[in-house]
């Protein structure tokens, strides 16, 4: 259902583009726009890994380095079928994680130091999964979309503006709304399309808590984990955070003082939660037995949820 959402969302956000080139009276203009935004965006889609690390200056580890995290990573991968990708660490106390790289042979998974203090092992694990599934499915190409089509909509949308305060667009009589209405429609085209757009990424939020928990076979443990992150980002937000990449982010990394729901990247953490915990209560939670992975490594299993607190039977 949430893939049949997305390409749906991709369809308005074509749309909405389409409409607002029509309304400027030509296409040469949303040609141009069109191929700007496109070229800005495969840039980010070739460089957003590295440009993302060094942002939040980030380090690779190893084995050695974090040998719990590396581990559940590559336990993980072998089980989902998945190329091992780069582990790295940000140095930030707020717990918080990240997936990225143009496709799975190219894959970053990172991670803050505060998530590593505040986690279980098998919270961290259900943490790491979810961003597998970004990594699976592909997702950085689909918010490159989105964003590809959504910037190509914002700057019609000037054009459009400009055009109209010196004189553009289709006269009344030819049914296109005159000026006036040329410079509502670029007023509204951008609200509608960064509307869209993070629509486009709640919808694989959901799909990726869907997966990773499928993937880990503990829909509990993350939720367990988005519970703590949410609880510990409202307290201390992450301080270098940036809207452009907030969407990245398993919980958003910004203060939640900005206008709530409406224009947040991520789905409410309640429904979220809600949507793991039926999930367990389904039977999707089974008893966790992991593969050898390559070099004969077989991690222990998670341990058992604390007494009274339900969650998976391990034994």
């Amino acid at each position: 259902m949430n893939q049949i959402k997305t390409v749906l969302l991709l369809g308005a956000l074509t749309g909405l583009m389409v409409l607002l080139g029509g309304a400027m009276g030509g296409r040469q203009g949303m040609l141009i726009a069109l191929v700007l935004a496109t070229a800005m965006n495969f840039f980010s889609y070739w460089y957003s890994d590295k440009m993302v690390l060094a942002m939040y200056r980030a380090r690779a580890v190893d084995e050695g380095q974090a040998p719990g995290l590396y581990n559940i990573v590559r336990e993980l991968c072998a089980a989902s079928g998945l190329p091992m990708p780069r582990v790295f660490i940000i140095e930030e106390d707020t717990p918080n994680a990240f997936a990225t790289g143009r496709d799975p042979e190219h894959a970053v998974v990172a991670v803050t130091s505060g998530i590593l203090r505040i986690l279980t092992p098998r919270e961290l694990r259900g943490v790491i999964s979810h961003e597998l599934s970004h990594v699976k499915h592909r997702d950085i190409l689909i918010g490159s979309v989105a964003a590809t089509l959504a910037g190509a909509v914002m700057v019609l949308a000037s054009m459009a503006r400009w055009g109209a305060i010196f004189g553009g667009g289709r006269d009344d009589d030819r049914g296109g709304g005159g000026i006036v209405g040329l410079i509502v429609m670029s007023i509204l085209a951008p609200l509608a399309a960064l509307l869209i757009q993070m629509a486009v990424s709640r919808s694989r939020e959901y799909l990726a808590d869907q997966e990773g928990a499928t993937m880990s076979r503990d829909p509990e443990a993350l939720a367990g984990a988005l519970g703590k992150l949410e609880q510990a980002n409202q307290v201390q937000p992450m301080q270098d955070a940036r809207p452009q990449t907030a969407h990245m982010f398993i919980v958003n990394p910004l203060s939640g003082a900005s206008l709530m729901g409406l224009f947040s990247t991520h789905p409410p953490i309640a429904e979220r939660m809600a949507r793991l915990r039926s999930m367990a209560g389904q039977g999707h939670g089974q008893p966790y037995a992991p593969p050898a992975a390559p070099g004969g490594y077989a991690p222990p299993p998670p341990p058992p949820p604390p007494s009274g607190r339900g969650g998976i039977d391990w034994s």
